[in-house]
């Protein structure tokens, strides 16, 4: 079937297309049972009692639209970071936020910085708009600050995406040295420091919120989704300077969170205790994951994250059927996509009953792959 006439020149040329295929597709298409879903960097651990109490009761004023000025939160986000609620955009995910950040910069032919490799679905919004990609290589499987800081001056662009810790890797730069990265870039580039996974990662990784609140070309990016467990949720949100977050207001779905995933969010923001307690089941877990992986003769490599990126020491190829034949044991993981990153699988962390599919399945791959 045809699609509209009327489409934009831009959207006829985009592919359709999903940045990830999820494991229910997998099922779908596959015939196939997830028994350990371990791949897509959400927390098996669950959220809290409290946040699902929470939900539950809110489910029944689910038929109101909720704040479209998300005030509660900000309120609540604020007071938690020391910061004003003027500091503070609420979003569906950072996913949303990113793609919110794009329609906001972003126009055809503008040069957007990233490294090679990196979070897909950035760069997903960023085609969507019609921006020009401009990415740099990992080096030692990190993303490449000097390299990253070389192309936005080089193609003078105005936006540049920046994780810590990383996806896919799970690698992570010291404070210092991210402080050092956004106070070096020009003036007229924004960047996005994606810190998604800034919960899991060692205190000295994160730099303290007063250290770059005052800069006005950087957003920093949190989650409700990794630690916190709420990533069917969708809760995401921005720290910057005033004029940054305001600019949100300008574009933005301003009825578009659910008031049942705000009433988690305040309740998980509430219950850091739990947050302590599942930090150190990610960790034990880590811990776990590379012991499999040494087990079986692979590398884990170091993670600041809920997962654990594992260097299978030979090819993309090789990667890919580690992963399609985990999934026929009923074992979902994934991969980077990008080499040299691809010669690597990636496991999220879970409860040890996933954990021990993933023990028991692993040697029977490889061994069946030879």
């Amino acid at each position: 079937m045809s699609a509209f006439s009327r489409l934009t020149p831009l959207a006829v040329s985009l592919p359709s297309t999903v940045p990830f295929v999820g494991p229910e597709a997998i099922e779908r298409n596959r015939g196939l049972k997830v028994e350990a879903r371990i791949g897509a960097n959400e927390s098996g651990f669950g959220p809290a009692p409290s946040v699902l109490l929470a939900m539950r009761d809110a489910a029944a004023d689910t038929w109101m639209y909720s704040d479209p000025e998300n005030f509660e939160l900000k309120e609540a986000l604020a007071i938690h970071h020391g910061v004003a609620r003027g500091n503070i955009a609420i979003g569906g995910g950072v996913d949303g936020l990113l793609g919110e950040i794009a329609r906001l910069i972003v126009e055809p032919g503008t040069p957007v910085v990233t490294s090679l490799g990196g979070y897909p679905t950035f760069n997903y919004h960023v085609n969507g708009f019609g921006g020009k990609l401009v990415t740099t290589p990992y080096v030692d499987d990190h993303e490449d600050l000097d390299g990253l800081l070389d192309l936005v001056i080089r193609e003078n662009a105005p936006l540049v995406y920046f994780a810590n810790p990383d996806n896919p890797m799970g690698s992570w730069w010291e404070a210092s040295e991210v402080v050092a990265f956004a106070r070096a870039l020009p003036e007229t580039c924004l960047l996005i420091l994606d810190e998604a996974y800034c919960e899991t990662a060692p205190a000295s990784a994160v730099p303290a919120i007063d250290a770059l609140i005052g800069q006005p070309n950087i957003l920093r990016m949190r989650t409700f989704s990794k630690a916190y467990g709420l990533a069917g949720a969708r809760v995401g949100y921005a720290i910057g300077t005033l004029g940054n977050v305001e600019a949100f207001d300008k574009i933005r779905n301003h009825f578009g969170m659910a008031r049942i995933s705000v009433a988690g969010a305040l309740a998980a923001l509430k219950d850091q205790a739990y947050l302590h307690e599942v930090v150190g089941k990610i960790s034990e877990a880590r811990d776990r994951i590379s012991a499999i992986a040494r087990d079986n003769e692979f590398s884990p490599l170091p993670s600041a994250t809920n997962f654990v990126t594992i260097d299978c020491h030979r090819d993309g190829t090789y990667a890919r059927a580690i992963v399609d034949g985990l999934m026929e044991h009923g074992v979902f993981i994934r991969m980077p996509g990008i080499a040299p990153l691809n010669r690597c699988i990636r496991v999220s962390v879970g409860p040890e009953d996933k954990l021990d599919l993933f023990e028991t399945a692993l040697p029977k791959v490889i061994k069946a792959i030879g």
